[in-house]
């Protein structure tokens, strides 16, 4: 089985900085990885790369059997992305965003009232406008697209901010059914009290690239966030 993530010597621009300066990386499907590092170790830039959402400036990079220096598009419909911003359209509610991301399927109707039920986004919050919910409402509004869409990747950036108990609940407990079902989760999260159950091992960033494990006590804090 091919891995789900296979990067070499990957180096990602933005407005000549440096965000990624050289990771090598891979990640089995089924794999639960905690990203780890601190502020401005690249980890949200990885991320975004891996999402397709940043280009490439030299590196190998197969994501799901794509190649992210020529399939950054269609990377992104096979993979789950729950960041700071949710990047629903905040001006729809639940309903209308899922309904629009799930349009090319025919059930779509159902499998966003089945996706809504599952995490608790029901009644007047599922007809509310996307900008006007709370943090962790968004948060279960992202949750809901993911259990729609049921991707072969999931990214989490920080999943757990702005959620109660429950909310964090919900989130792990579909963190364990992705990856049982082979899917392959990142996640970064200074939150290591409710990572550390989750995940199969740790990958730790320090100034844009992956820190091998013989040198983890050598962490410093480069930024390149």
């Amino acid at each position: 089985m091919n891995p789900a993530i296979e990067l070499r010597d990957v180096v990602v621009f933005a407005g000549g900085f440096p965000l990624l300066s050289g990771v090598t990386l891979t990640v089995e499907p089924g794999e639960v990885i905690h990203l780890a590092g601190a502020n401005g170790a690249g980890k949200t830039s990885l991320l975004r790369t891996l999402a397709g959402l940043a280009p490439i400036r030299s590196g190998v990079a197969r994501v799901l059997g794509f190649d992210l220096n020529l399939e950054r598009q269609s990377v992104r419909q096979e993979i789950g992305f729950i960041a700071h911003e949710t990047l629903l359209y905040e001006d729809l509610d639940a309903r209308e965003n899922l309904r629009f991301f799930l349009r090319n399927i025919d059930d779509a109707t159902e499998v966003s009232a089945r996706a809504m039920q599952r995490v608790g986004l029901l009644g007047r919050l599922a007809q509310t406008p996307i900008g006007q919910l709370s943090t962790g409402q968004r948060r279960r509004a992202a949750l809901a697209l993911l259990v729609a869409r049921a991707p072969g990747l999931l990214l989490l950036d920080e999943p757990h901010a702005g959620l109660d108990a429950e909310g964090r609940a919900l989130l792990d407990g579909l963190v364990r059914e992705f990856a049982a079902a082979g899917a392959t989760v990142l996640i970064s999260s200074h939150e290591e009290g409710y990572v550390t159950p989750l995940i199969d091992r740790i990958v730790t960033m320090a100034g844009g690239c992956v820190v091998p494990s013989a040198s983890l006590g050598f962490l410093g804090g480069t930024d390149a966030s």
